[in-house]
């Protein structure tokens, strides 16, 4: 197996988040802390957040997720631009949906003390859209039984991310997952523009029965 940028990324973030598993303190100075970041300006909270998980679950739904869709971005991104350059905007897609999407967080709760967040899924989420901009048509699956392209996955992910985020019912950040998705879909657009013309060519000849 080669060890390309998404494993890395994978090995990396399962050891911070063991590692902070058995240090708290470390996992309350790391975890994302909107209160805090704007009375201490602690910003470096918006990347080390994205390397820590809450549980065992949170950490391996995370990754698989990262693991299956990140190689097919990397990849795709390396052919366009080169191993060096590619790589660079795999993290860009990466790192940047981890900080972009915590940022209509922080504007929301920058004065809640209660509040804190952790986890990848900003920027497995711009992963997850990037994957679709680049090959709309491929099959999401969901509890690997209920398989649905990934454009249908994108707006039924987009609506239910947003109607979440605006009831706050849960724990979960459904913010984060909105933006980031929006961020990674976006910004490969722009890396990649004729991405844009082959995602509607493909969406346009996909059938429902082949």
């Amino acid at each position: 197996m080669d060890l390309n940028v998404t494993l890395i990324l994978i090995i990396i973030t399962v050891a911070l988040t063991w590692y902070t598993w058995q240090n708290v303190d470390v996992m309350q100075k790391w975890i994302f802390y909107p209160y805090a970041v704007q009375r201490d300006n602690s910003w470096y909270r918006f990347i080390t957040s994205g390397f820590l998980h809450a549980d065992l679950m949170h950490l391996f739904f995370n990754m698989f997720t990262l693991y299956f869709f990140g190689d097919v971005v990397e990849w795709t991104l390396v052919g366009n631009y080169g191993l060096v350059t590619g790589i660079l905007l795999y993290l860009l897609v990466y790192l940047g949906g981890i900080i972009v999407s915590d940022i209509p967080t922080y504007f929301k709760h920058r004065n809640d003390p209660g509040y804190r967040a952790l986890g990848a899924s900003g920027g497995v989420a711009s992963i997850v859209f990037s994957s679709i901009l680049f090959y709309p048509t491929s099959d999401i699956c969901l509890f690997a039984m209920l398989c649905i392209p990934g454009f249908i996955f994108g707006v039924l992910y987009l609506m239910y991310s947003y109607f979440q985020g605006k009831r706050m019912g849960d724990n979960i950040n459904h913010d984060a997952h909105f933006y980031g998705a929006v961020y990674g879909f976006v910004l490969s657009m722009v890396l990649v523009p004729e991405a844009i013309f082959s995602f509607f060519d493909q969406i346009s000849t996909w059938r429902l029965f082949d």
